[in-house]
């Protein structure tokens, strides 16, 4: 510990990010990254953006964001916040909605970032088990709580909720904010956004990164009534009141507009997911339902870790998360049909 550091620094357990290698011809199914690239349309209105303009500040408030994301929903600007990609959405969620001294709700097993959240604000939390399959059961989230959060389709299983059972934990704690974290929800999930216009403790959170392919971008966004997008201007205008640069703007922008692009490339990749599990079943891995642009697989009789560092030695990147309950599991990115069949392939020499 540096002598330099703020106390609370010491305590800290930052979150691990997938791993980004610099081998050459690796197939990457590590970070559930999209195979297939964005809209041509952001790339030109990007392209378009540099030039002698990148000398003044972008707009404070991406107001031009704000309504592109409205119109798509059909929602007014003034529910609709901006960020610097989801994880800083959800960064000042936890500050500006969580701190109510009482704890913050999540699964077990789902987006490791949440507990690294609480322990930067100070928010006690408690993890509700998911069932022996891996699901949330909604009625073990009415109880006294502070917030809650999860993200639907979960991560790293896959599993999707139905709006049914998020209005039933919506209903159960009206006094507590409900957040939903979309970050993959367009592969096979149902959108809470109907839901906002009846429920004002509902905030929905969706970034640009796996269904539109901008990871490298960083945009995400929330969507909620208009008291909750005030508690996150208030925290964001108070810690950086420019978050989105120009060339995000017009990317992310373009982006929303381009709906056939969307379309094609996230039913490819629901495609080449369904293909994949059938695949891996066929190879005896037990695969749990995915909605999501991954799957969340384990071999009866072949431990993870080991399968994982075989498939490495191979050039062939997945997720192993060593934890409870899921350390005999890898959770796996769809790729495009070639690189899911170059998986499949050496999966099979190796289960030889």
């Amino acid at each position: 510990m540096s002598r330099f550091w703020s106390p609370f620094v010491k305590d800290l357990v930052p979150y691990v990010p997938g791993e980004q290698p610099k081998l050459s011809k690796l197939v990457k199914l590590n970070t559930n990254e999209n195979p297939y690239g964005p809209s041509p349309r952001a790339i030109a209105a990007m392209r378009a953006e540099v030039g002698d303009e990148l000398r003044l500040y972008p707009d404070p408030n991406g107001e031009r964001l704000k309504q592109a994301v409205a119109d798509y929903y059909g929602v007014q600007s003034n529910q609709v916040f901006v960020g610097n990609g989801s994880d800083e959405v959800l960064a000042h969620a936890f500050h500006g909605l969580f701190q109510h001294g009482r704890p913050l709700l999540f699964p077990d097993v789902t987006y490791s970032f949440y507990p690294v959240y609480c322990g930067l604000y100070g928010i006690a939390y408690e993890t509700i088990a998911l069932d022996e399959q891996f699901r949330i059961d909604v009625a073990d989230y009415a109880r006294p709580n502070g917030g809650i959060i999860f993200p639907n389709p979960n991560a790293p299983t896959g599993r999707a909720l139905s709006l049914a059972d998020i209005e039933r934990i919506l209903a159960a704690n009206p006094d507590s904010v409900v957040v939903i974290d979309e970050a993959y929800v367009d592969f096979g999930g149902e959108t809470a956004m109907p839901l906002v216009a009846t429920y004002p403790n509902l905030l929905v959170v969706q970034t640009l990164s796996k269904s539109r392919s901008l990871a490298g971008l960083r945009v995400g966004f929330a969507v909620g009534q208009e008291d909750l997008i005030e508690a996150l201007e208030r925290v964001k205008n108070s810690f950086n009141s420019y978050p989105l640069d120009r060339l995000a703007i017009a990317g992310a922008v373009a982006a929303m507009a381009d709906r056939d692009h969307f379309e094609r490339t996230r039913q490819a990749v629901i495609r080449s997911r369904e293909a994949l599990v059938k695949e891996l079943a066929a190879l005896g891995f037990d695969v749990l339902p995915s909605a999501a642009n991954f799957i969340f697989a384990r071999h009866p009789q072949r431990d993870a870790g080991e399968l994982a560092a075989a498939l490495r030695a191979r050039s062939i990147i997945v997720r192993h998360f060593r934890q409870p309950r899921i350390e005999q599991f890898l959770r796996i990115t769809v790729g495009t049909d070639e690189l899911c069949r170059a998986l499949t392939g050496t999966l099979r020499d190796i289960l030889r």
